[in-house]
């Protein structure tokens, strides 16, 4: 009896011990919410509004994008091209289709390399080489087709695909042709893009921002051959936790607030804190922030400043009545953040932690701030 008795105590320190070492604790204490004042940055990151997520291009960067893209056409390998020689009606062409080595065939000059070349440098080309031939030719090169301005547009849009532009492309046009939004307009709210140009090259676009807000400045130019992707909108996912009737993911759709995902949840449950709701966001720079929110009083006086928008990955977790002891705060949030695959290393890499232990753990006293 003593032998098990003593395992027992040893198997509870050990618990214990692990769990201290899971949030860098140097004491384990019954614990009182004492939040602190938030930094002029992380007062940014709740900021009631949509905000431009780290790692989406800014208008410079798209601007530079667009720079980038000849200002002439550049023909290739499809185009279909006609050439018109005055008065020489045997050496005009009515349709010649570029080859797919970007190579033509023109009476009595031969092969001529167009892909990559405008048409004023093609038409330049065959006036000096037929003017060895004929005195003075005069030139037409005309484009009739054009099937060198595409873009492949791929991911959750309503006709994935290559799309060809008519005259000079652009992201908005691109989407638009490629059939923008799939029928279930729910499962498929689209909130940033990628395009791939090259080999070496890739940009993000905030769609929100674009779609949403009337950004133009973000309608970035596109080139022959860029890729579009869209990726699928079940990857934008916030977590509700704690007392609520029904925990878990909650795909991202729309300008979800804090409220509507609540809501989702089934609401707050009956032993639910409505003084005690946390938003736990990422932020700039893979750091992060906690702010605690009072439902309670959003609801009774009616002011709906602190339903914030929310963004991927945020996190609200909502306290439990006298919720008084730090490990069973620690025994309800860890299980659950396990059950979304979202470690406490992932919480520390977010650069939470520190915060929660803030707003959550104090030196004395319960949990909550009235305590029962």
């Amino acid at each position: 009896m003593l032998i098990s008795h003593k395992k027992n105590q040893f198997s509870q320190i050990g618990s214990l011990f692990f769990l201290c070492l899971i949030i860098s604790l140097s004491a384990c204490t019954t614990i009182k919410p004492t939040p602190e004042p938030l930094a002029d940055t992380q007062e940014q990151i709740f900021k009631n509004e949509p905000i431009r997520v780290e790692g989406f291009a800014s208008v410079e960067q798209v601007e530079k994008l667009s720079e980038s893209i000849a200002k002439d056409y550049l023909l290739g390998s499809g185009d279909v091209l006609s050439i018109k020689v005055w008065q020489r009606p045997e050496l005009s062409e009515p349709r010649i289709v570029v080859g797919p080595d970007g190579v033509i065939s023109v009476m009595r000059i031969g092969n001529i390399k167009v892909a990559d070349r405008t048409r004023e440098d093609i038409n330049q080309e065959i006036t000096e080489k037929l003017s060895k031939l004929y005195t003075k030719p005069e030139v037409m090169v005309s484009i009739n087709e054009y099937k060198n301005n595409k873009a492949f547009v791929l991911g959750r849009v309503e006709n994935p695909g290559v799309v060809t532009f008519p005259g000079k492309g652009t992201l908005l046009e691109a989407l638009s042709l490629a059939g923008g939004l799939p029928i279930v307009a729910e499962q498929a709210f689209l909130t940033k893009c990628a395009i791939i140009r090259g080999k070496d090259m890739i940009i993000w676009i905030d769609l929100n921002d674009l779609l949403h807000n009337g950004n133009m400045s973000l309608n970035a130019r596109i080139r022959n051959n860029d890729v579009i992707f869209i990726p699928e909108s079940q990857a934008e996912l916030v977590y509700v936790m704690g007392e609520v009737l029904s925990p878990g993911a909650i795909r991202l759709t729309g300008q979800l607030t804090m409220m509507d995902a609540l809501m989702k949840s089934g609401g707050p449950g009956p032993d639910a804190d409505k003084k005690q709701v946390f938003l736990i966001r990422a932020g700039y720079g893979g750091k992060g922030s906690v702010k605690e929110i009072d439902l309670m009083q959003m609801l009774t006086t009616g002011n709906f400043d602190s339903n914030y928008l929310l963004h991927d990955n945020d996190v609200i977790f909502v306290g439990k009545h006298g919720m008084a002891k730090f490990n069973y705060f620690i025994s309800q949030l860890l299980p659950s953040l396990r059950v979304i695959n979202l470690g406490t290393d992932v919480m520390e890499s977010f650069g939470v932690m520190q915060q929660l232990r803030n707003l959550m753990w104090g030196q004395e006293g319960t949990v909550g701030k009235g305590g029962n």
